[in-house]
């Protein structure tokens, strides 16, 4: 996994979140049903992932819980490694599952398997909306061509993926700006010189999706951030 020692310069990671910002707000308003959003939370859990891992893990059990103090989503973690190994959990609107969930994850020797987690995310958008779908990784081992006509496939779902790539493998970075781009949602870098930001793009995503602007507007109020800078864009 390749990366700048000691994280982004500043002004890279300002550029790279900023421009995430742009692309997410360019994507139409999501308003809260009556029932509550979907979002699948996707992430490469191979050997290579393994030095940034427990970092990782906190990061995403903050996003859960942010959710959860708007009333939340149904969010379900997928995640692959090993020799074929893909897991799926149960939709669940509880953070404290979903962070006992990750914390029971290691990471293991494998290739990737992103073809299998478009194909999970578009049967699941088929039986039934999906706000998006959430994918992090830092590399790709398969096919750019058949992950974008997949990625195409889920797009036409209307199902948004926002693909955030450790580290800069330039072959990865490709493959997952297309994605992104076929499905109308957003990507950004980070390092662990950059986790922070990744943090707060995390939580602007999710509780977009779950609660739409006026859901993001709050957490603006309550905690600035990327949340502020999303919403000072959408206006």
């Amino acid at each position: 996994m390749s990366g700048e020692k000691g994280g982004l310069p500043a002004n890279k990671t300002e550029a790279a979140v900023d421009a995430f910002l742009r692309q997410v707000a360019a994507l139409p308003a999501v308003h809260a049903g009556a029932g509550r959003g979907r979002l699948i939370f996707a992430l490469d859990a191979t050997m290579s992932r393994q030095p940034t891992w427990d970092r990782a893990v906190e990061i995403q059990a903050d996003m859960f819980r942010e959710t959860a103090t708007i009333g939340g989503l149904n969010i379900q973690v997928v995640f692959f490694r090993g020799l074929g190994e893909f897991e799926t959990t149960p939709w669940s609107a509880r953070p404290e599952d979903l962070a006992t969930r990750m914390v029971g994850i290691s990471c293991r020797g494998g290739k990737t398997q992103i073809g299998r987690v478009l194909l999970h995310a578009t049967a699941e958008a088929r039986a039934g909306k999906i706000a998006a779908m959430v994918y992090v990784g830092d590399c790709c081992e398969e096919d750019g061509d058949r992950l974008c006509k997949l990625a195409g496939e889920l797009g036409l779902l209307g199902v948004p993926a926002f693909i955030f790539q450790e580290g800069d493998d330039a072959g990865a970075r490709a493959v997952f700006q297309e994605i992104a781009r076929l499905t109308k949602g957003a990507y950004s870098r980070f390092d662990a010189g950059s986790a922070q930001q990744l943090r707060e793009l995390l939580r602007a995503v999710a509780v977009y999706a779950a609660g739409g602007r006026k859901a993001l507007a709050d957490l603006g109020k309550r905690q600035g951030g990327a949340a502020l800078l999303l919403l000072g864009q959408m206006k």
